[in-house]
């Protein structure tokens, strides 16, 4: 049964769509920026590993990595970017594997969410791959007004992706949302149904 990636870029609304989808399939999920968050909270090997990269700057109080300390450290230099990736990227990749390969044993499905997905290689190893895109206005509108980073910011860690364009022609699948929730939970049903059919 199927492995299936899906990816976009940020603010593009690839987390409400998967929910969506996830209504819709019996599916598995691999959520990669869930991963990362809980190797940052609670892996000590991962926090040495930050802490010899970047020193206390990029912690909290309590010595854990900080996600936002980070993000300001990684998208001004990419040197620092690609070091963070180095630490994390390996212990995402293994764990996201080990769910496909146990899917494919046992006939399961699996949806592993991973916005570096055409960055890291991952979709070799995808039976099918959906994108979630929007135009780059609706992106910048999203991460400015709705999550409140600074126009710069935005504008860095926008620029770390691969170009949207790019990923799209690339997908099997693409979702487009630019309009509502609701326009998404029906883009969700008619793929969901696609993929029942391809893969029943």
């Amino acid at each position: 049964m199927p492995v299936i990636g899906i990816t976009g870029g940020i603010a593009t609304g690839k987390s409400t769509f998967t929910r969506l989808l996830r209504e819709q399939l019996p599916v598995e999920h691999f959520d990669s920026d869930r991963c990362v968050h809980d190797l940052l909270a609670a892996d000590d090997k991962v926090r040495d590993a930050i802490v010899a990269a970047f020193g206390d700057a990029a912690c909290d109080g309590t010595g854990r990595p900080d996600r936002v300390k980070l993000r300001e450290l990684v998208f001004a230099d990419e040197s620092r970017r690609k070091t963070l990736e180095s630490i994390l990227h390996p212990i995402v990749r293994a764990r996201w594997t080990a769910l496909a390969e146990t899917a494919r044993t046992t006939g399961g499905w699996l949806l592993s969410d991973i916005p570096l997905l055409y960055e890291t290689g991952a979709e070799a190893q995808m039976d099918r791959v959906i994108v979630v895109a929007c135009h780059r206005d609706t992106q910048l509108s999203r991460l400015t007004r709705e999550r409140g980073l600074a126009p710069g910011t935005a504008m860095a860690i926008m620029a770390a992706q691969l170009d949207l364009g790019e990923k799209t022609q690339k997908a099997d699948y693409v979702i487009w949302n630019d309009s509502t929730v609701q326009n998404l939970d029906g883009q969700s049903r008619i793929l969901a149904a696609s993929l029942r059919r391809h893969f029943a």
